[in-house]
C-alpha cells in the first residue's frame, strides 16, 4: 500500500509530504483547489508521460517520490529481483524527476529505470479509476485475471499454460520434421558421418598440447643429442674440461690456505661450483640416455598431427576446438530428433493436445459458472449506482484454436441503460459511469484483487442523495480489504471515509499554491458542512454534518 508521498514544485504545489494509512480516505476541497493534483502526481510516479507544463512556474524541475509497502506483494518482489531493482525488504520507492526543459528521469529503489519499468511496477501497486487515468480493468488480460482470481482458478490456469507449452513444443518439432523431412534427413546423415569421423579421431585438447611438445622434441632430437654431448665434453671429458681446470685451481687454493686462511671463502665457493657442474654432467648424460631419436615414432607423430590439422581445417576451427565442434554436432542431432519416428512423435503430440483440451474445457466450464455469478453481482450493484436498468456481463467467446489461456476470449461488457446493447467496457463513453462500474467490479472482486491501493476519481459524477450514500458505503466496504482513496465533492461519500484530506488553494508571495492537510474530527464537521451548505454555513448545517459523521450533535 501507499505509505508516503512527496511532491515538490509540481503544477501549483511547492512542497508537500503526506503519510497515508490503510482504509478509506476521502479527498475534498472547493472546485479548482487542485484535488486531482495528488492523482496526477501519483500517475507521474507510476510512469505516465509528463511535460514541461507540469513543472511549477519559475522552477527548474518537479520531483515526485512515492513509497509503497510491498510485504504482501511477492510477485512484485520477484519482478524487482528479476529487473535488478530490488531495495530494502518490503519497500518499493518510485521517484520521478521532470525538468523544465521537458527531460524526464525515473528511479526505482534509487536505481535508474525506464518509464516502461515504472509502469510495470505500478501495475502491481496501484490502480487509478477515473475519466483521465489509466485503468487496468480495460485490458483484456486484466479482465481475464480478475475473473480467474474471483473463481479461484490460479493453479488451474498455471497447469493449463504448462500443458499448452508442452503441446506446442511437440507440435513445432513434428511440423519441422514433416515440412523439412528431406532436408532434415540429409542434414542428419551428414551430421552422423561427421560425428563418427570426429569420434574415430578420438582427439582431446590435452592431446594436442602433448603432441606439439613431443613433435618439437622428436624433430630436433639430433641437435639436442649434439648439444648434450658437447655439454659433457666441455664440462668433463675434454683435455681442458671445466671440471679438470676447476679441480686444479681448488688444489692450488688449498695449498695457499697454509699461508692465508682468508682463502677459505673462495674455496667454499669453488667447491659449490664444482658440485653444481658435476650435477650438470650427470643430468646431461641422463638426458642423452632418455632422448628418443626414433625416426619411426617421429613419422607417427607427424601423421597424427596432420590428421588433426586436416580435420580442423575441414570443420573450420582451431585444432584445440575440435572437441567443441563434436559437441555442437551432437547437440544439433538432438534438436533434429536423432532417429525419432515421426509416427511416434505425432502420437505424442495428439496425446498432449488431448490433455490440453480436457484441461481447457474444464477451466472454461469453471470460468462460465464464475462469469454468471460475477455478472449478477455487478449488475445488482449497478442498480444502486444511478444506472437503473443497466446490466453487466462477462462474455466468453470461443477461440478457434485455443491459446495458452484457454479456449475462450474474455471480455467485460456493459449496458448502462435498459435500451442499449451490451458493449465492451473499454467503449463506455462516460467517465463517471466507467468509474462507478469499476467500483462495482472492485467491490465484487475485492477478496481476490491483487493491487493493494485503489484510487477513484469522479465516481460521484452525476449522482447525489441516496446513490451518493451507497457509493460511500461501497468505498468504505472496499477499504476494509484495500487502501482506498477517492476524490469527491459529495458529503455523503466523504462522511463514510475513515480519514479525510482537504485540498485548498491560496496565494502566497504572488503565487497560487495548493496544499493538502489531514482533517481532525472537528475540522471534518466544518468541511462536510461546507460541502452541504456552500458559502454560508449554519449551525443546522453543522449539526447535519456531525450526524453524517456519526458524532453526537
Amino acid at each position: 500500500m501507499l505509505k508516503f508521498l512527496s511532491i515538490r514544485d509540481f503544477v501549483i504545489v511547492d512542497f508537500l509530504e503526506l503519510d497515508f494509512a490503510s482504509g478509506f480516505t476521502a479527498l475534498t476541497g472547493e472546485t479548482g483547489a487542485g484535488k486531482s493534483i495528488l492523482i496526477d502526481a501519483l500517475s507521474l510516479a507510476l510512469g505516465e508521460r509528463g511535460d514541461a507544463g507540469m513543472v511549477r512556474a519559475g522552477c527548474e524541475r518537479a520531483e515526485i517520490s512515492a513509497e509503497f509497502d510491498t510485504t504482501k506483494l511477492p510477485q512484485l518482489q520477484a519482478w524487482l529481483r528479476e529487473q535488478e531493482l530490488e531495495g530494502d525488504d518490503g519497500v518499493c520507492l518510485l521517484r520521478r524527476i521532470l525538468d523544465a526543459n521537458g527531460r524526464s528521469r525515473g528511479f526505482i529503489n534509487g536505481r535508474s529505470a525506464t518509464l516502461q519499468q515504472m509502469r510495470e511496477a505500478g501495475e502491481h501497486l496501484l490502480d487509478i479509476h477515473g475519466q483521465h487515468a489509466h485503468q487496468s480493468l480495460l485490458r483484456p488480460d486484466a479482465q481475464r485475471d480478475l475473473l480467474d482470481g474471483y473463481a479461484g482458478l490460479g493453479r488451474d490456469v498455471e497447469a493449463l499454460a504448462l500443458l499448452f507449452r508442452e503441446w506446442q513444443a511437440l507440435h513445432r518439432r513434428r511440423a519441422q520434421l514433416e515440412q523439412n523431412a528431406e532436408a532434415v534427413a540429409t542434414e542428419r546423415e551428414l551430421l552422423l558421418f561427421q560425428r563418427r569421423e570426429l569420434e574415430t579421431l578420438n582427439f582431446s585438447g590435452q592431446e594436442w598440447i602433448e603432441l606439439q611438445a613431443d613433435y618439437a622434441r622428436l624433430s630436433h632430437a639430433a641437435s639436442l643429442l649434439e648439444t648434450a654431448q658437447l655439454g659433457v665434453e666441455v664440462l668433463s671429458e675434454a683435455d681442458t674440461a671445466c671440471l679438470a681446470q676447476l679441480n686444479m685451481l681448488m688444489a692450488r687454493v688449498r695449498a695457499g690456505m697454509e699461508f692465508d686462511t682468508a682463502l677459505q671463502d673462495t674455496l667454499t665457493m669453488l667447491e659449490s661450483a664444482q658440485n653444481e657442474l658435476q650435477e650438470a654432467v650427470y643430468a646431461l648424460r641422463h638426458y642423452q640416455q632418455k632422448l628418443d631419436a626414433d625416426p619411426q615414432r617421429l613419422r607417427e607423430q607427424e601423421q597424427r598431427m596432420a590428421a588433426i590439422v586436416d580435420a580442423a581445417r575441414k570443420y573450420r576451427v582451431a585444432p584445440e576446438q575440435l572437441p567443441e565442434a563434436l559437441q555442437h554436432i551432437t547437440a544439433r542431432l538432438d534438436e533434429l530428433g536423432g532417429d525419432a519416428d515421426l509416427a511416434v512423435l505425432a502420437q505424442q503430440e495428439t496425446a498432449a493436445h488431448e490433455k490440453y483440451l480436457a484441461a481447457a474445457k474444464k477451466l472454461g466450464a469453471a470460468r462460465k459458472k464464475a462469469a454468471e455469478k460475477l455478472s449478477r453481482e455487478i449488475t445488482a450493484a449497478m442498480q444502486t449506482l444511478a444506472m437503473q436498468g443497466g446490466s453487466f456481463a462477462v462474455a466468453l467467446t470461443p477461440l478457434a484454436e485455443g491459446n495458452i489461456h484457454g479456449l475462450d476470449a474474455i471480455e467485460f461488457q456493459v449496458a448502462t441503460n435498459p435500451d442499449t446493447p451490451l458493449r465492451g467496457l473499454a467503449k463506455v463513453a462516460s467517465g463517471g459511469e466507467l468509474s462507478r462500474i469499476s467500483l462495482a467490479i472492485q467491490v465484487a472482486a475485492s477478496q481476490v484483487a491483487a493491487v493493494p491501493t485503489l484510487i477513484f476519481d469522479e465516481v460521484d459524477s452525476g449522482i447525489g442523495g441516496r446513490v451518493a450514500e451507497i457509493v460511500g458505503q461501497l468505498l468504505k466496504r472496499l477499504g476494509q480489504r484495500h487502501q482506498v482513496m477517492c476524490v469527491t465533492h459529495l458529503p455523503q461519500v466523504a462522511a463514510m471515509a475513515d480519514a479525510q484530506w482537504q485540498v485548498s488553494k491560496s496565494a502566497r508571495n504572488g503565487a497560487t499554491l495548493s496544499t493538502i492537510c489531514m482533517l481532525k474530527q472537528a475540522e471534518r464537521v466544518e468541511e462536510i458542512a461546507r460541502m452541504l451548505g456552500g458559502v454560508k454555513i449554519t449551525e443546522t448545517t453543522r449539526k447535519h454534518a456531525a450526524e453524517m459523521l456519526g458524532m453526537p450533535s
